[in-house]
């Protein structure tokens, strides 16, 4: 599998200043006390301000610590984007918040469980796209399979959408990880 790698926003020679206001898509890293409500409150944040929340994950990623890792995938302008991470950083139980969109390379995942029901030359398709794109037969029944796909969010969609005339008939998707690259942690 590849890895996904993000150049920093503004990184194309020419960008003219139409194009640094346009809303684009930035995956933050929020690092959070592991408590009750903390989730609601970073939602919360989103939605009380109209922001759309593109996809979301969380768990626990410091245990002794009990500390959570908040993924969030959004979009806006760069003003936008710069007011979220204020506010985001004025929360409470908030310890730290990363742009990997703009802080350099990154690397992104996402998980998708792809079920496809089908016969004869279908079902055959079906599995040699799967092998394409390295799409692991996690269930299998006469009549269907379960594929687990994992990888950037966009090869996800193309997979998808190919599943889609082949008896596509269910998608369970987990949202994005993201981590940057090199020797600094979060």
């Amino acid at each position: 599998m590849m890895a996904a790698l993000r150049e920093p926003a503004g990184a194309a020679a020419g960008e003219d200043e139409l194009e640094q206001d346009a809303s684009a898509a930035h995956t933050i890293s929020v690092l959070v006390d592991n408590e009750p409500g903390v989730l609601a409150r970073v939602i919360g944040l989103f939605s009380g301000r109209g922001y759309n929340i593109e996809s979301l994950t969380v768990a626990e990623v410091q245990h002794s610590e009990n500390l959570s890792r908040i993924t969030v995938v959004t979009s806006g302008t760069p003003m936008v984007i710069e007011q979220i991470k204020a506010q985001l950083n004025r929360l409470v139980p908030v310890h730290r918040v990363h742009d990997l969109t703009i802080e350099g390379p990154h690397v992104e995942r996402e998980l998708a469980l792809v079920k496809v029901v089908g016969e004869g030359e279908k079902r055959v398709e079906a599995l040699r796209i799967a092998d394409i794109f390295q799409a692991r037969v996690a269930d299998t029944t006469l009549e269907s399979f379960v594929f687990e796909i994992i990888g950037r969010s966009d090869q996800l969609d193309r997979f998808i959408d190919l599943m889609g005339p082949l008896g596509l008939i269910e998608v369970s998707r987990t949202g994005v990880v993201a981590i940057s690259r090199g020797k600094e942690g979060f």
